[in-house]
């Protein structure tokens, strides 16, 4: 988010649309003219602004944007676009955390059930190697409360591992997201990564 009195809006260096800076990511030049991704944005210097996806961040390599928006040689590299990833996907795990530490999340395939049957929960966790068989019995009581509650869809971005190791807990395959500022901060991270992947947030 723009700190108090900055712009709310930015251009793209690819596509070169005005574009609110929550649908872009702010790169920075480092000490040795890197170009570092600023997900954040609060590193200091000058920064170019790329459409929030991954293709859009690729096509910016390719085309050597970054180099004419800092006017001068720059070193970005093909990888430049995993880190970024990485670095989301940082984000939205610490994010996951921060979520159960308040209260927020839930984890368990019983006590995922419980949550559903509060009308409390706002999105269900899968972790993408969850068996199938698990995900469609969660869907199915949650289809019970869908449009009585404020359960939005079910999210799968991690494995069980990057999961377990976000909440300190072991074989985490489900989790229920409850209503509260920590748990709709975490779909804001989740959507972000979401869309720099170019994916559908909820399955």
């Amino acid at each position: 988010m723009p700190r108090k009195n900055e712009p709310t809006e930015r251009t793209c260096a690819v596509t070169r649309e005005t574009m609110p800076v929550g649908e872009l990511v702010r790169f920075v030049l480092g000490p040795d003219a890197t170009v570092v991704a600023d997900v954040k944005n609060v590193l200091p210097g000058r920064g170019v602004w790329v459409t929030a996806t991954r293709s859009k961040v690729e096509e910016a390599i390719k085309r050597r944007v970054f180099a004419r928006g800092f006017k001068e040689q720059v070193n970005a590299e093909e990888g430049l676009a995993d880190q970024l990833e990485q670095l989301l996907e940082q984000g939205t795990l610490s994010a996951m955390s921060i979520s159960r530490k308040a209260g927020n999340l839930t984890t368990g395939f019983t006590k995922v059930e419980a949550a559903l049957a509060s009308g409390d929960v706002i999105a269900l966790v899968h972790a993408v190697d969850a068996s199938e068989d698990g995900v469609k019995k969660l869907a199915a009581r949650a289809a019970g409360v869908i449009g009585k509650a404020n359960l939005q869809g079910a999210v799968r971005l991690f494995t069980s591992d990057q999961m377990s190791l976000a909440l300190g807990r072991e074989n985490v395959i489900h989790a229920a997201l409850l209503n509260g500022q920590a748990g709709r901060n975490f779909l804001k991270q989740a959507q972000r990564l979401a869309t720099y992947r170019e994916t559908p947030l909820f399955c």
